[in-house]
């Protein structure tokens, strides 16, 4: 069974984050710069404290018609997040982030935050893992067939 620590090593551990006393729209200006759709937030001992995604920002400010110019991330962050670990199986974050309808994964070790996923990131993985799994098995059968399909 794949983990995440096989997904991470594949493609990469590199997390972009925010300080919890950033405002909200440097949030919003940093996920458009470096094309993500969330970043955890982090306290002043970088540690994890919350993860902020462009749903927050649109259900926290504009449908509430507030200024952005006033807002922290620590406003609008989502502060109770949902983690994993390295050991966790791809399988059971799949489970996670469809049972709790969220498209963001920390991953943590102890108190340190060693990577993210994201639901794309999962489902390129999957697929690679399949697409590998096919090729196995079309070697087999030809192999088994002498070649003759």
């Amino acid at each position: 069974m794949s983990t995440v620590k096989e997904m991470l090593d594949s493609k990469g551990r590199e997390v972009f984050t925010i300080g919890v006393s950033q405002s909200a729209f440097e949030s919003v200006e940093k996920m458009v710069a470096v094309q993500v759709g969330a970043l955890p937030v982090l306290d002043n001992t970088g540690r994890l404290v919350g993860i902020v995604s462009e749903r927050d920002y649109v259900r926290k400010i504009i449908m509430k018609n507030c200024s952005v110019s006033d807002i922290s991330v620590s406003d609008i962050m989502t502060k109770d997040v949902v983690v994993a670990r390295e050991d966790t199986s791809v399988d059971k974050c799949m489970a996670l982030m469809t049972h709790k309808k969220i498209r963001h994964l920390p991953i943590v070790e102890g108190q340190d935050l060693v990577g993210i996923i994201a639901v794309g990131d999962l489902m390129k993985f999957i697929i690679k893992q399949q697409s590998m799994t096919i090729e196995e098995l079309q070697s087999f059968i030809m192999e088994e067939t002498g070649g003759s399909g």
